[in-house]
């Protein structure tokens, strides 16, 4: 896989606060974006069952749950890696997040790292017929728009 977004930020806070900001809060700083939103429905409200195993979903407003992907690695406050799939991908078409919360003082540097795009052809409805630089750059700056709001949440 190498098609990835890579972007990082640091957060005034323990990385056991942080990473509980991110999965359990997750519903109370996502902000959606239009451009890569879940189902073509209206936005909904995220979460994660804790552990390996546990569903990354998104209830829809009318009630409907749809499963964004499965956590790959449950190891708090340090590190998360969870798939990641948009209601229009066909198998196969699989790309995985994985965060890092990694103490620096009395900060946490928080990365996020979504790789797999590589699995998503250009022509694809959720890339929006970027090339593959453009879509990647718009992707990170969402993933960096996301992490400044959870930054709000946990700092």
């Amino acid at each position: 896989m190498t098609s990835r977004v890579l972007v990082a930020l640091r957060i005034r806070a323990a990385p056991e606060r942080v990473f509980e900001a991110f999965t359990r809060e997750i519903g109370l700083w996502w902000r959606p974006n239009m451009l890569f939103q879940f189902t073509p429905r209206s936005p909904g409200v995220l979460a994660f069952e804790p552990g390996v195993g546990g569903r990354f979903t998104e209830t829809l407003p009318g009630g409907k749950v749809f499963e964004i992907g499965r956590i790959r690695v449950w190891e708090p406050p340090s590190r998360l890696v969870f798939g990641w799939r948009q209601a229009s991908f066909q198998p196969g078409q699989d790309t995985e997040v994985e965060v890092s919360f990694l103490q620096l003082g009395e900060e946490t540097r928080v990365t996020v790292e979504h790789r797999g795009w590589d699995t998503v052809p250009q022509e694809h409805v959720a890339r929006h017929h970027f090339p593959d630089g453009l879509f990647l750059r718009r992707h990170a700056e969402w993933w960096q728009a996301l992490l400044g709001a959870l930054k709000a949440r946990a700092g």
